[in-house]
């Protein structure tokens, strides 16, 4: 099992799930064995449900992969510009940023755009914060070193700053996604057609109960993609901390 940690996790969640269908015999909640023919007989609506919501994901982590880590590196590089920048980010940081949904969409619509700028602004502080941590930790000595070297600014950020910062960025990443489907799935309930979160609440209204259980199913095979998707990314950029064995 060591070797298939996704099965064998799957195996623990079916058995579970069985026995609590068996032992509390409700009529809304289905066998793993009728959410999977759901999910095999829906397959074509819930992956464009699936599609759309990953989608939103996606282009948020890149633009916030982006706008973060160039903030927290300018954050760690002058301190006129953490003086300024971080007491401003450790104000907003704690607001939940679901309170700024109404704001988002009158400003931005009802789209994409403001579903896709909630989860950046989850993703914005988290990162932004973890890379001015993971800047201002590495020792002083190798800058000195490299500019003795008679390096340049650029050779600086690509030899010392960037591999200091990737494995942080990535660490945020993750903390950060599970906190950001949660917020989509609420955002997505508001003025859409497209979404697993929308599908999963409008099957709940109709008493569709068995295609609620198929959209959760299908919420957690997209976060488990996106986790597997940084994990392969991670182990693309950051070699050199994979175990030699």
């Amino acid at each position: 099992m060591k070797k298939y940690p996704v099965l064998y996790s799957c195996l623990i969640i079916v058995a579970v799930w069985t026995v609590a269908y068996l032992a509390l015999n409700k009529s809304f909640m289905p066998s793993p064995y009728q959410t999977v023919l759901y999910l095999g007989t829906h397959l074509s609506l819930i992956s464009l449900h699936l599609l759309a919501s990953f989608y939103r994901i996606l282009v948020a982590i890149l633009i916030t992969a982006v706008l973060g880590s160039a903030t927290g590196m300018l954050t760690a590089r002058s301190k006129a510009v953490d003086a300024w920048l971080s007491p401003l980010l450790y104000t907003l940081y704690p607001i939940p940023k679901i309170a700024f949904l109404p704001l988002l969409m009158l400003f931005l619509g009802l789209g994409n755009l403001s579903k896709i700028a909630l989860v950046c602004l989850i993703l914005f502080f988290q990162i932004a914060l973890s890379i001015r941590d993971s800047v201002k930790a590495i020792p002083p000595s190798y800058f000195l070193a490299i500019k003795s070297l008679g390096s340049s600014k650029s050779q600086v950020y690509q030899h010392v700053i960037l591999p200091a910062i990737v494995p942080g960025l990535f660490t945020s990443l993750r903390i950060s996604v599970g906190t950001s489907i949660s917020v989509l799935f609420f955002a997505e309930n508001f003025a859409t057609e497209y979404g697993i979160g929308y599908f999963i609440m409008d099957s709940w209204l109709k008493l569709d109960y068995t295609g609620m259980f198929a959209g959760i199913v299908a919420i957690s095979f997209m976060g488990g993609a996106l986790f597997g998707l940084l994990d392969f990314m991670e182990s693309r950029l950051c070699r050199w901390r994979q175990p030699n064995i």
